[in-house]
């Protein structure tokens, strides 16, 4: 797969080229607006990095000008940086279509998270954004969650985040720090924490627990972290099957 990185800042942009290397990416780069938009076109990327902040050079193209430009003629998956604070960059950004927002400063495993849930929801953009899980069926898109046959649950954008990467990642062990990492973002100032965490998951259990005391999904690993059951999960299935 191919990544475009755009950001003048030499040492971050080189950190994201090399995070992304390490996970198969072929990976371009581009310091200002207008070699992004170049670049964009000559290699038709799977994803874009895009700093909010570009220098003004001639023509003066920000980060949201290049989105903008993208987004009018394609799809293609948006992840844009911004600094600590900047709530409208985020806004803004967000409603000309990015897919999903960092904040500086953030960690090389928080964000591939970060790129590998844009690139699945691009890639289940067909499918509505659905995951399936045993009896759990999440639509990202929509953020509801279904238990078998049973009603669609809303669920808010933190307790979708959560879920979705329990889901995607059934069976493994998820440290405290990777799942604030993933659904909060940065841990600077705006960002999670433990008892945010627990109090997340503590919501999501009582919306998809049949008995959120005893849970069967979702399971507290003591001193690591959290992770959602795989094999409890097909073995349930299989018994509301017969």
């Amino acid at each position: 797969m191919k990544a475009l990185v755009v950001d003048d800042d030499k040492v971050l942009a080189d950190l994201i080229a090399f995070s992304l290397r390490r996970e198969g990416f072929e990976v371009f780069q581009a310091q200002n607006g207008q070699t992004a938009l170049d670049r964009w076109r000559e290699e038709n990327p799977d994803i874009i990095i895009l700093d909010v902040k570009l220098p003004r050079t001639v023509p003066a193209l920000d980060g949201f000008t290049v989105l903008q430009r993208i987004r009018q003629a394609a799809e293609t998956p948006v992840i844009m940086l911004t600094v600590r604070g900047e709530e409208d960059d985020i806004v803004n950004g967000l409603k000309m279509g990015a897919d999903d927002y960092i904040v500086k400063p953030f960690s090389p495993r928080q964000f591939i998270a970060r790129v590998q849930s844009v690139l699945r929801r691009a890639a289940r953009g067909a499918e509505k954004s659905l995951l399936k899980t045993g009896p759990l069926a999440l639509d990202t898109e929509r953020r509801e969650v279904r238990i078998q046959d049973g009603f669609p649950i809303s669920l808010t954008d933190l307790e979708n985040r959560l879920l979705e990467y329990l889901m995607f990642n059934a069976g493994h062990i998820l440290t405290i720090k990777d799942l604030i990492s993933t659904v909060w973002g940065s841990s600077e100032v705006g960002g999670g924490d433990r008892d945010m965490l627990r109090q997340l998951v503590r919501r999501l259990r009582i919306k998809i627990e049949p008995d959120p005391s005893t849970p069967i999904y979702i399971e507290t690993i003591p001193g690591k972290g959290y992770g959602l059951k795989r094999d409890l999960l097909a073995e349930d299935l299989s018994e509301q099957e017969t």
